[in-house]
């Protein structure tokens, strides 16, 4: 379990990310009651919330922003298993915080999330929809950046701007626009298909035919839900997992490079250096 803890401009920025070859549950408080928005990144950890004898149930988080008010007796409990790993960043304020946010922001929060700035519960839910791609692209960056010190505060400063930028365009658009939820359902089963199993992925045909869709829609909605291709999609996936193997697994190159399936480690290296800018041995 690594979780980071960073303050910015009056926020709070939580990074959570966890994985596990058998199953956990991580619960967490806030310590005072929040104004919180969860972008919840590449895994598909199950989420429950807690309050006052009540419970709220997310078991597909991948790709969703959840936005909530939460006092200091509300409980996020995060069920972690081999394929739901946890990857969340949480954007957090107070009420007494919001005139000294910084580009208007706290005018932003109030106008499009008013029952969490006036709650009436200990627990307030407010809009949830899943990420548009430029949001994913900002979050999968908060957990791939090498920077530190100063200049890492600058990486995250001019992030957490983009992301909310963002997120509240979204918002902005959505008032207007009827989302279609059971096509996002077949576009999020087939990451889940994909990130399954990375070293042998169906064919395209085969994944349309799993998610039922055809192989047109299948590019078409997945590029416009994640941003990317879906082979560009799995590469990706691939690299970040062979990654994670040799950090924080010690596994050796060739080891890494087969478990996500790359036969040849020259095809591998190469991968890895265009994604990360440098190559697997200087992990």
């Amino acid at each position: 379990m690594n979780r980071e803890i960073i303050d910015i401009n009056d926020y709070t920025i939580l990074l959570e990310e966890a994985s596990t070859d058998n199953s956990l549950i991580d619960s967490c408080f806030f310590d005072e009651p929040v104004i919180a928005i969860a972008f919840y990144g590449a895994g598909d950890v199950g989420l429950n919330v807690k309050f006052d004898g009540k419970a709220k149930e997310f078991h597909h988080t991948k790709g969703m922003v959840l936005s909530f008010y939460a006092d200091n007796m509300v409980e996020f409990e995060h069920h972690v298993s081999k394929l739901k790993s946890l990857q969340c960043l949480v954007i957090a304020t107070t009420i007494r915080n919001l005139d000294k946010l910084p580009n208007g922001e706290g005018q932003f929060l109030e106008k499009f999330l008013y029952q969490l700035i006036h709650p009436k519960d200990h627990y307030v839910e407010g809009p949830v929809f899943n990420m548009s791609p430029e949001m994913f692209q900002l979050v999968e960056q908060f957990f791939s950046n090498t920077y530190e010190g100063e200049i890492k505060m600058m990486f995250y400063k001019s992030h957490i701007t983009a992301l909310l930028t963002h997120y509240f365009g979204q918002l902005v658009k959505q008032q207007n626009t009827k989302i279609d939820t059971s096509q996002l359902e077949k576009i999020n089963l087939a990451q889940e298909i994909l990130i399954s199993d990375l070293e042998n992925p169906p064919s395209l045909t085969e994944l349309a035919y799993k998610i039922g869709t055809n192989t047109n829609k299948l590019k078409t909605e997945f590029k416009a839900q994640f941003g990317v291709p879906v082979f560009k999609y799995l590469q990706n996936e691939r690299l970040k997992k062979a990654y994670s193997l040799i950090k924080n697994e010690q596994k050796t190159i060739q080891e890494a490079a087969w478990a996500v399936g790359y036969d040849s480690l020259g095809s591998f290296s190469n991968a890895f250096e265009k994604k990360f800018g440098y190559r697997p041995s200087q992990v």
